[in-house]
């Protein structure tokens, strides 16, 4: 019953955070300050909640597409940077480091708040036996507890539309990385064509929560998903908000109509492509 309140509480903020976009016009996109999403205490709560079916519920509501997403995202990561020392922010269970691997690098290191997933990823690090080169640790994007021009690639999986500042999260990114290093964000989006757009909100506000709540026992956890993913400043917002936090030479790779999108962009100084 905590769990579920919580959980409600979580809901209610990015419900507000809906509300506040359109009446503001998205004015958190000038002040990396700004808080619009639940707080991270709110968000850690619910992930540490659902820890245990994340990865299972992830597959199966995507019918496995978001392995397949993964694997085009680090793809574009390996074309465009020589990354050897490589973050990736909201971690979860750590799907995006372990797809990173194949880029080569030395260290992947990946910060998530949530406890319990994390936990859930060291287990799977530790039985793939990826634990020399992968290390999951406890970490906030709004305070990334590294020095700047630390790491030649930051990442991020389905994670950024969580941070409770959007901005000020890609703002640490940027700064963590080292002039020319590459962000690569892969996130939900909204298609916008007729009649993708209307069938692929059918599914996310009618039958997922259903599907979410069936198997993890927390229907408000994946009601949060739809209305954290209509909360998100997508496509041409986002790539506004990269630039705004430091970003060069961003674009948008649109994925399976539109569902999700490959966000990425490099940090001013020495070209990341050899």
């Amino acid at each position: 019953m905590i769990h579920l309140l919580r959980l409600k509480d979580v809901n209610r903020a990015v419900s507000d955070a809906v509300k506040q976009n359109q009446a503001k016009d998205l004015n958190f996109m000038e002040d990396t300050t700004v808080r619009n999403g639940p707080s991270a205490q709110q968000v850690e709560k619910m992930f540490d909640s659902i820890s245990k079916h994340y990865d299972r519920l992830n597959h199966l509501l995507s019918l496995g597409t978001d392995r397949l997403w993964r694997r085009r995202a680090v793809n574009l990561v390996g074309r465009n940077c020589r990354a050897n020392r490589i973050l990736d922010v909201a971690t979860g269970t750590g799907d995006l480091a372990i797809e990173a691997l194949r880029l080569g690098a030395e260290k992947i290191t990946g910060i998530d708040i949530s406890t319990r997933m994390l936990e859930e990823g060291r287990r799977k690090v530790e039985r793939l036996g990826y634990s020399d080169r992968i290390g999951l640790m406890r970490g906030d994007a709004s305070s990334i507890g590294f020095d700047e021009g630390t790491f030649d690639a930051v990442m991020s999986a389905f994670g950024v539309r969580n941070f409770e500042n959007t901005l000020g999260g890609l703002t640490e990114m940027c700064r963590v990385l080292r002039p020319g290093g590459m962000i690569m964000v892969l996130e939900f989006s909204r298609p916008t064509w007729f009649p993708f757009r209307q069938i692929y909100g059918f599914y996310f506000r009618r039958i997922l929560p259903g599907i979410g709540h069936r198997i993890s026992g927390d229907s408000s956890a994946y009601t949060y998903l739809p209305e954290s993913v209509m909360a998100f400043p997508d496509n041409e917002k986002f790539l506004e908000l990269l630039v705004k936090a430091g970003f060069t030479r961003v674009k948008q790779k649109r994925l399976t109509g539109g569902i999700a999108s490959i966000y990425t962009g490099f940090k001013p100084g020495v070209p990341a492509a050899q």
